[in-house]
């Protein structure tokens, strides 16, 4: 896979304003937020997008589904309600080549529409 502007990310060549790291994923905020609160959640592990998950990659999937509850947690936006969603391929909306899962919250989120969940 090529390097992605998140592989950029997490190598730190490009800036960002991480929120959460170890040794498999990498979160920060969005520079082009769709909500008051959008996290981005990436696995260090440069998987193209959820069609590529392997086996191996399951832990890292559910790790990332518990690192969401916790940064939810953290920002504020457990108790009244977030979102996680990831967009896969062209046609859901997926620009970056490397999985990634927003973590949107801190206003009332509308229906969702094609343009729900940013441009990554």
């Amino acid at each position: 896979m090529s390097e992605t502007i998140f592989s950029k990310i997490i190598d730190g060549s490009i800036p960002s304003q991480k929120v959460f790291e170890n040794e498999r994923i990498y979160a920060f905020h969005d520079i082009q937020p769709a909500a008051p609160v959008h996290v981005l959640i990436v696995p260090k592990k440069p998987i193209p997008s959820l069609n590529e998950i392997g086996e191996e990659d399951l832990a890292v999937i559910g790790e990332i589904h518990h690192v969401a509850v916790q940064l939810a947690e953290e920002l504020g936006i457990a108790a009244s309600g977030y979102r996680l969603i990831n967009n896969c391929g062209a046609d859901g909306g997926q620009t970056v080549p490397h999985l990634h899962f927003h973590l949107l919250g801190g206003a009332k989120l509308g229906a969702l529409t094609g343009n729900s969940a940013s441009h990554a």
